[in-house]
Order: C-alpha cells, then sequence, then structure tokens
C-alpha cells in the first residue's frame, strides 16, 4: 500500500509537466531555485566539517534548523496549499486511519521542498562526523528531523484544509497571521541593527540557548552537543525530539481519522434575529446609515483587514524610534496619535466599499449630510474609548500629568481632522475597492494613479492641517509649558472647523454627484 501512495505522489507531480507552457516554466524554475538552495547548503554544510569552530556551527544550525521546522509547521495555515493527498479522498477505500496516516507521510516525502529538506539534513551528518557515535546521532536526529518537518506540515495542512476551508475562516486565520508577523517584526527589525561582523554569533547564540531545548530545535541541536563532548545534553535533546514526532504522529492519526469520517465544510449561514444596530439606533436617515455602517464594520470582512493596520503601523513606528535611539518618554506620546490617524481615515473611501448599495442612500432621498455623519458613528464609537484611555495611559508612560490635555487634544484633533476630510474625499474621490462577498484580501486592478493619488491627499492633508497642534505640544514640552495650555484650544478651533465643513462640504457633494457616484459603482462592480 505504501508503494501505491508512493506511486501516487509520483504521478501527481508528472503530470505537474503535463499543464500549460508558462506553469511548467514556473514549475522548472522552483526546481531550479530549489537545487541551486540545495547545493549551497550543503557545500556550506560539508565545509563546516573543517571548521574548528564546533560551538558557532552548533549555534547556527540549530537556529537555521528551528527557522525551518516553523517555517513548515506555519506557512500552510497562513498561506494555505493546495492538498493534492486529501485524506478525505480516500474514505470510500476502507483503509485503517493508521495505514492511511503512514501512506500520506511517506508520500508527503516527495516533493520539492521535502527533498531539499532531505537532501540538506544528510549532510549534517557529514558536519558532525567526528567519530562513529555522533554519526550515529547524526542519522538519528536527521531523520526525526525530516520526519518533524513533514508531519508538522500534514497536520497543518490537514487543519487549514479540514477547519479553514470557507473564506470567513480563511481571512481570519490570514488576519491573525499577519498579527504574529507584526509580533516577530520587531525581533527582525532588532537582528536588523546587530553589527553581524562583531556580535553576531553572540546574538545567534541567545537564540540557540533556548531553540535547542524546543521542539523546534532539540533535533538539530543533538549531534553538534555530542560532537562537543556533551552526552547527556544530546540524548536529553533527541529525548524531547522523538517525544514532539511522536505528539505530532498521534495528532496525524487523528487528524486523518477526524477528516474521512467528517463531511467537508461548508459555509453556514448564520441566522441573525432582529434588527441590531437598527434596533439600538433611533429612527432618522443619520441614525438608519450608522446602524448599517455599524453592521458592515461587525460582519464585513473587509472592514476588518482595512483596521489591521490601525494597531499595527503604531508598533513599526515605536520599534524604529527606540531603535533610533529616541528616549523612551518622548516615544510613548508617539502610538495614540498615530491610532487616531489610521482610525480617522479608514473611511476615506467607504463609498466605495457600499458597491451597487450606493444606490438605497440616494433613492431614498436622504441628504448628504445624513449620509456623511452617519458613516462617522463606527470610528467615533470605537475612537472615544481609545482616545480616553489611550491618553491617560500615554500620559503615565511619560510620566507628566501636565502634558494629558495636550495628548487628548492633539490625538481628537487628528480623529475628527480625519473624519471630516474622509467626508469629503469618499464623495470627491472615491476609488475601486474589494467588492461586498470576495476575499478581503484581493484588490482591484485600476488604471492610472487614482487611488495612490486619493489616499495620498487624503492621508497628508490630516498630517497637515493637525501640524500646528503638533507644533504646539512640541514647544510645550522642549521650551515652556505655556504652549501646552494653548495646544487644545488650536486643537478644538481646527478639529471640529474641519469636522463641520467637511460635514457640510461632504454632504454638498455627495448630493451633487450622486449620478456620478452611482456610475462609478457600475464600473466597480
Amino acid at each position: 500500500m505504501v508503494a501505491q501512495f508512493l506511486g501516487l505522489k509520483l504521478r501527481i507531480m508528472g503530470n505537474a509537466f503535463r499543464r500549460g507552457p508558462w506553469q511548467v516554466f514556473g514549475l522548472v524554475l522552483g526546481l531550479l531555485y530549489g537545487g541551486t538552495v540545495t547545493v549551497l547548503v550543503v557545500g556550506s554544510l560539508v565545509a563546516a566539517r573543517v571548521v574548528s569552530d564546533l560551538a558557532g556551527t552548533h549555534t547556527v544550525l540549530v537556529v537555521i534548523g528551528s527557522v525551518v521546522v516553523a517555517a513548515f509547521a506555519l506557512l500552510p495555515l497562513l498561506f494555505g496549499v493546495d492538498d493534492t493527498l486529501d485524506p478525505r479522498e480516500f474514505a470510500l477505500f476502507g483503509i485503517p486511519n493508521r495505514s492511511l496516516a503512514t501512506g500520506l507521510l511517506l508520500a508527503g516525502l516527495i516533493g520539492v521542498p521535502s527533498l531539499v529538506l532531505i537532501v540538506c539534513s544528510a549532510a549534517t551528518v557529514i558536519t558532525w562526523s567526528q567519530n562513529p557515535g555522533t554519526v550515529l546521532l547524526a542519522v538519528v536526529s536527521a531523520a526525526v528531523a525530516v520526519l518533524t518537518c513533514v508531519l508538522a506540515s500534514r497536520v497543518a495542512t490537514a487543519i487549514a484544509h479540514a477547519f479553514l476551508a470557507t473564506r470567513r475562516p480563511r481571512e481570519a486565520g490570514s488576519v491573525i497571521g499577519i498579527l504574529v508577523l507584526v509580533v516577530i517584526a520587531p525581533v527582525i527589525i532588532l537582528l536588523g541593527t546587530v553589527d553581524w561582523g562583531r556580535d553576531g554569533l553572540g546574538t545567534l547564540d541567545a537564540f540557540a540557548g533556548w531553540l535547542q531545548w524546543t521542539p523546534l530545535g532539540a533535533a538539530w541541536s543533538a549531534p553538534g552537543a555530542a560532537a562537543q563532548g556533551e552526552w547527556g545534553t544530546a540524548l536529553l535533546q533527541l529525548l524531547i525530539a522523538l517525544a514532539a514526532l511522536g505528539v505530532l504522529w498521534l495528532v496525524w492519526i487523528g487528524l486523518v481519522g477526524h477528516i474521512v469520517a467528517s463531511p467537508e465544510r461548508e459555509a453556514r449561514s448564520k441566522a441573525y434575529h432582529g434588527l441590531g444596530w437598527f434596533d439600538r439606533l433611533p429612527g432618522g436617515p443619520t441614525a438608519a446609515v450608522a446602524a448599517r455602517s455599524m453592521t458592515y464594520w461587525g460582519r464585513d470582512g473587509r472592514y476588518w483587514v482595512s483596521l489591521v493596520p490601525v494597531p499595527v503601523i503604531p508598533v513599526f513606528v515605536v520599534v524604529a524610534l527606540t531603535l533610533a535611539g529616541l528616549p523612551a518618554h518622548y516615544i510613548a506620546l508617539v502610538p495614540l496619535p498615530l491610532v487616531c490617524l489610521f482610525l480617522g481615515w479608514s473611511i476615506h473611501n467607504d463609498v466605495a466599499y457600499d458597491n451597487t448599495a450606493i444606490w438605497l442612500h440616494l433613492v431614498s432621498g436622504a441628504r448628504g449630510i445624513a449620509d456623511r455623519a452617519g458613516r462617522m458613528f463606527p470610528p467615533v464609537l470605537v475612537g472615544i474609548p481609545v482616545l480616553v484611555i489611550g491618553s491617560i495611559a500615554t500620559t503615565i508612560a511619560y510620566g507628566d500629568w501636565a502634558v494629558l490635555p495636550s495628548v487628548a487634544a492633539l490625538s481628537g484633533a487628528i480623529l475628527v481632522i480625519g473624519l471630516g476630510l474622509s467626508s469629503i474625499s469618499s464623495a470627491l474621490f472615491p476609488y475601486p475597492a474589494t467588492k461586498p462577498g470576495d476575499s478581503a484580501f484581493t484588490q482591484p486592478q485600476t488604471s492610472g494613479a487614482s487611488a495612490a493619488l486619493a489616499q495620498s491627499l487624503s492621508f497628508f492633508a490630516i498630517l497637515i492641517l493637525a501640524a500646528p497642534v503638533l507644533v504646539l505640544l512640541v514647544l510645550g514640552i522642549t521650551v515652556d509649558e505655556f504652549w501646552l495650555a494653548i495646544a487644545p484650544v488650536a486643537a478644538v478651533i481646527i478639529g471640529f472647523g474641519t469636522l463641520f465643513v467637511g460635514l457640510w462640504l461632504g454632504g454638498r457633494l455627495f448630493d451633487r454627484r450622486g449620478p456620478e457616484l452611482m456610475a462609478f459603482a457600475n464600473r466597480n462592480d
């Protein structure tokens, strides 16, 4: 039976060369890339055999090996893969779960990533061939590492295929993946600042110190520890790797049994009771638009994805400023205004998200100012607690309560300026957006630079109008606290002035450009 699974996988790989010429070209390019990587890695591992610094070689292999294991485990979950040997396809053959799991696992060893991994792992035997004992341990560790990677990939693929089959779970998983990358990003930025010629090995050694005791790096660490004479450590790490492999094997068998016995998941329509936000808000055109906007923000994945940068970008900025050496109490003043900036800017293209549903606003006879004000309700509802809590947290982190009014005024001004300008730009410069029901991670193709221009104008206009309040805050911190008392006054005048002008002008534009907006929606459909 194992031979049949292997033969089936080989035939599937062979059929890939019968596709279109460009697909075959891409496949050949991938094979050449995999071959090049294999040659380079194997050459490096063979050359490492004659390097006298065993500890340095051990550190590098543990870190790189851990990254490889993590990639095999996480990439199928984050980005999905086409499972050509889905266990569900064999449900009618009556194959025992353990036999089916074994066959699919061995079939998973056939593939470009797996073959590259096998060859490179085998080369580590040469790296650690100091004596027969280390050779034997290196052979066992290489086999465990390969099986761990393939099993982790199979388990992740099965989970993604079984539980993330519908669009909404996939998009939720992608959002989580983005957040995971955000958490990892500061580490990557920090590594980019390391002087690798002087401090690189010490930095890697700090990572390897704890990775070697995890399932990610234990199998890669064991032969290196033995080569340095630490046989007790090596055997303990091998036990950790074998235990992790055993757990993965049990999980894989359980998943195969569950998938074979379960029908393929389909998207379920959720039953909603009552009118939701339409019940909670009072009657009237503005309340109706606000209720519809809140419903979209709560149920439409396009809005969730567009809001991901709101907490993400401040993290990158804070890390960059920290690495640049800016004092921590000044950096504490940065995140809240950035969050308010992106929150106010988030509705700058809200009309395009309606698609053809914009006709409801037009035929109902609702005034443009009601449409403009109603669309502000979600960011205002989110922004108020963010502003209150964030201002207090920022002041505590800064260490001086005298800046609280100015920090709150600056952040609030940025928020309401963004809302006012977005009310104008969404009616004046709408650009194509993802259609309702499509994946939130797709972006329609547009000709020209209309989207980039609209985004740039609406974004930088917020910064320009908020600049006076920012200058007053900086003067109050660096020159004289007198300016801290002026900043809130300027924030109220500029912020609410922009908000009211934006509502009035955006409403006028919406009333006057209703037919053009409807025509735009039809072109976007």
